[in-house]
């Protein structure tokens, strides 16, 4: 066996199946676990997806959203166990596979075309 298939056979264990295929434009809702001290509560991020990074285990995305005209992004591992789970609120039409022309943009600006199923 060679050191890649062996890589992928102990990530298998950690991947997370649960979870919707998430690409860049869309609006999710995610929905994260957030430790303080001993208590645990659900904290909900909602934004658009502006980039998927990686594969497998090290699979991340981060996603933006407008604050009282400030702009936020997080970043988030796909597989974590903290994701308690994510919605997809709208599809986006978009072109490309990083969207981070949008923080030039203001919020009405970047508003993304939702993608259209035929």
């Amino acid at each position: 066996m060679d050191k890649a298939r062996v890589l992928r056979s102990i990530e298998g264990a950690f991947l997370r199946e649960d979870l919707p295929e998430v690409v860049p434009g869309d609006l999710v809702r995610v929905y994260f676990k957030v430790i303080e001290g001993e208590k645990e509560r659900v904290q909900v991020f909602e934004g658009l997806v502006i980039a998927v990074k990686n594969s497998g285990v090290n699979k991340s995305f981060t996603v933006r959203k407008v604050s009282f005209g400030v702009g936020i992004e997080r970043t988030f591992p796909f597989h974590s166990p903290r994701i308690e789970r994510i919605e997809i609120l709208r599809r986006g039409k978009v072109r490309r596979a990083k969207l981070y022309y949008l923080r030039e943009k203001s919020a009405k600006e970047s508003r993304i075309e939702e993608k259209r199923e035929s």
